[in-house]
């Protein structure tokens, strides 16, 4: 997919629109009219797709500094097309949480999720995203509830299967693991909390 430099659409932008009113008073509209189809064609490209192409290309390359940039640029993302607006949530909440910012990163999820997601694949992926935040957290409930919305979409692409795959692994071993420490009462609680129990042993006294 051809992507514009967001900085050449910014140049040429202004010079249909600068362009086309100044030969407007000069030599008349029709004479403008070619700068004025350029600058109003660009100016509503910006508007309605934002920045988002370029921004989801620099996190594929893991360039999470570059996209953040890019994504600033996007200065109306209320006007954004709804899916480019979702996606443009998407790469913010994602940006957020690889910056540690769960409670921010977890509002931008929210938000792509209240909008039109193009397929299963991108709710799953957002869903996805909200069961990490809170199984970060330990909150396996909140997360078992956001896991459950996944499992009911019909997910195709490998990469979302893998991670919903390892998830759910991840899920049945808390479940055991907090299972056990249950029956095992208050001291079982704490072998978790200091690492399962993995304290030295005391060795026999050499005689």
């Amino acid at each position: 997919m051809f992507i514009i430099n967001i900085y050449l659409k910014f140049f040429l932008i202004a010079v249909g629109l600068i362009g086309g009113a100044v030969c407007t008073s000069l030599f008349g509209f029709w004479y403008a009219f070619p700068l004025w189809i350029l600058g109003i064609a660009l100016l509503a490209s910006y508007l309605l797709l934002g920045t988002v192409s370029s921004a989801a290309q620099l996190i594929q390359d893991q360039n999470f500094a570059g996209a953040e940039q890019r994504l600033s640029l996007t200065k109306f993302p209320k006007l954004l097309y709804v899916t480019n607006r979702a996606f443009y949530y998407i790469m913010k909440g994602t940006l957020s949480a690889q910056g540690g910012d769960a409670k921010i990163a977890e509002d931008h999820f929210n938000t792509a999720l209240s909008l039109k997601l193009p397929s299963d694949n991108e709710k799953a992926m957002v869903l996805m995203q909200l069961a990490n935040i809170k199984a970060q957290k330990n909150n396996w409930t909140a997360a078992s509830n956001y896991f459950k919305e996944v499992k009911k979409l019909k997910i195709t692409q490998s990469d979302i299967k893998n991670q919903v795959d390892y998830f759910e692994k991840a899920m049945k071993n808390n479940k055991s693991q907090m299972k056990t420490a249950r029956s095992m009462g208050k001291q079982g609680m704490r072998m978790m909390q200091n690492g399962g129990g993995s304290s030295k042993r005391r060795r026999p006294k050499m005689r």
